[in-house]
This record gives C-alpha cells, structure tokens and sequence, in this order.
C-alpha cells in the first residue's frame, strides 16, 4: 500500500494521539503524553504527521495540473495569439477537471485515474514533439518535465486504485497424517 507521509516540525507540549483532523489520522509522531520525546531508536521526526494515501492526493493533483494548464494557454494567447495553446490550455483544463470529479468519488476513482493518465501522456506527448521541433527549452522543457510527472503520478495512482488488495487465505493441514 503506497502513502504518502508529511512530517511537520512544530514545536510544543501538547501532544496529540490517535485523533483526527478533517478526516485523516493523526498521531502523535514518537511522543508521549508530556510532550517529551519518547526514547525510541525511530527515525521519524518530533512534529505533527498526517498519512494520505495517494488516492487521496489524486483531486488536488489534477486540479492543480489543469489551472496549470489553463494559464499557460491563456497567457500563451494574450502574449502571442496563439489559438492552439488556448485550445491545449482549455483541453487540458477540461480533462483535468473531470479526473477531478472523478476521482473524489471512490466508485470513478479508477475512471478519473485513467483520463488524468491519458491526459498527461497526451501533454507528454505534445510538449516532447514541440521541444524536438522547435529545440528552444523554453516553454517546452518545463512543461514536458512537468507532464512527465504528473503522468508517473497517475500511474501510480492508478495502480494502487485499480489492484486488489491481497487477502490471505489459509491453506488447511491435516492434522495427523494417516498410520499404514
């Protein structure tokens, strides 16, 4: 099960244990009650920790790649009047915004995976021929870079989304084995 871990380094007495803030755990990170560090040989960090799985991260991704998107087509539009980046930006927008509809629900999680997968590859895609052709880094080279992660990002959402989760299954024994 792949998660995320966000590790904050704040600084206090209280402590707070097993609780939950806005729907994810929270613990209390290797304190006790008093506020004091706890003296464990683990290496995690003396502040607050909140766990998302990857999933969860999935709507907040997608909408920030597509406002992204929709900026640098409109700026790329008022700078130049270029028709195609506002075409690109909007596109974009439009396909990120229904992977993020999507993916908040956890019965279309997999769909919005797919389309926010297939989009960035797409704008992977698009950018790469545009840096090939033009061999100008700038705006391609970001853009690509940026793609490119966004796509390894929906890959790996969506491959946790998509897999089933192994259960185990107990294999009988037979309790004494059968004298001749």
């Amino acid at each position: 099960m792949s998660s995320f871990a966000l590790t904050l380094d704040i600084p206090s007495v209280v402590s707070v244990r097993n609780t939950k803030l806005l729907g994810r755990s929270v613990s209390d990170c290797g304190r006790n009650w008093s506020g004091l560090p706890k003296l464990s040989r683990s290496r995690r960090g003396n502040g607050l920790c909140c766990k998302a799985e990857l999933s969860e991260l999935a709507p907040a991704v997608s909408a920030g790649y597509g406002l992204l998107l929709l900026g640098g087509g409109l700026f790329a539009y008022s700078k130049s009047g270029s028709k195609g980046s506002l075409f690109g930006g909007l596109t974009g927008s439009v396909l990120m915004a229904s992977a993020y509809f999507l993916t908040k629900s956890p019965e279309t999680r997999v769909l919005g995976d797919t389309i926010g997968l297939g989009s960035a590859f797409l704008f992977s895609s698009v950018f790469g021929f545009r840096l090939a052709s033009s061999r100008k880094p700038v705006p391609s080279g970001p853009l690509l870079l940026l793609s490119i992660a966004m796509l390894s990002f929906f890959v790996m959402a969506y491959m946790h989304d998509s897999l089933p989760v192994a259960v185990s299954v107990p294999v009988p024994v037979p309790d004494t084995l059968p004298l001749p």
